[in-house]
């Protein structure tokens, strides 16, 4: 496993970013400026939809463009600014490249170091003690817990986030996809399959096509 933690896993490990949004939150419940169901269903839609859109533009060039692929692969934070995201727990952003042979999947065993300008908010279960713990253990017991059982001959690697070193998974590209836009393309790329618990959306699952076979 990769990975070092030589940072303090206490309060002092959150980001600016996410020491607003707790403060906010706070806030906004106690003076019930929002209801906190409400507040909930913006930061779900923030952490599954809009966060991780920037992320999935960064999968969908490197699955259409082999020169951006390969810079992906030596430099990925460069290679990540260069189409505009960047900011804190940005910094140092390494990609992992799955293919048939080797599966990779993110944690951060300490704490929720996660990154931020590419996938948005940390969902709750990346920052929960059962899949810190686990994953590192058992990686194919619990990806088969999120639905994802992959071949023998596939290597599950975990890699470790930290404060100095954070990670995006860049899935295999579905089969069926020749031709394909960069926009429909990262229509495919859920927020999970940049983690490593899932792979990405299956053609025959994206809106324009399953709608073109419900039409046949």
């Amino acid at each position: 496993m990769s990975g070092h933690h030589d940072h303090d896993h206490d309060h002092s490990h959150l980001s600016d970013t996410e020491l607003r949004v707790r403060a906010l939150e706070s806030i906004f419940v106690e003076k019930a400026y929002v209801d906190p169901k409400a507040l909930e269903a913006i930061l779900e839609t923030y952490e599954t939809k809009i966060g991780p859109r920037n992320g999935a533009r960064v999968v969908a060039r490197a699955w259409t463009d082999p020169a951006f692929k390969a810079w992906l692969a030596t430099d990925a934070q460069a290679a990540i600014a260069s189409l505009g995201y960047t900011g804190r727990q940005g910094e140092h952003i390494v990609a992992l490249i799955n293919t048939p042979e080797v599966h990779n999947v993110v944690v951060c065993t300490l704490c929720s170091c996660y990154p931020w300008p590419v996938l948005g908010l940390p969902p709750a279960w990346y920052k929960s003690s059962a899949y810190r713990s686990r994953v590192v253990i058992e990686p194919r017991a619990v990806l088969a817990e999120f639905g994802l059982v992959l071949p023998e001959m596939t290597k599950v690697r975990v890699w470790d986030s930290t404060s100095e070193m954070r990670y995006i998974v860049i899935p295999m590209r579905p089969e069926g996809t020749h031709g394909w836009s960069e926009d429909q393309l990262a229509e495919l790329v859920n927020r999970d399959s940049m983690i490593g618990t899932r792979v990405a959306t299956p053609a025959s699952e994206h809106p324009v096509t399953a709608g073109l076979e419900g039409d046949r």
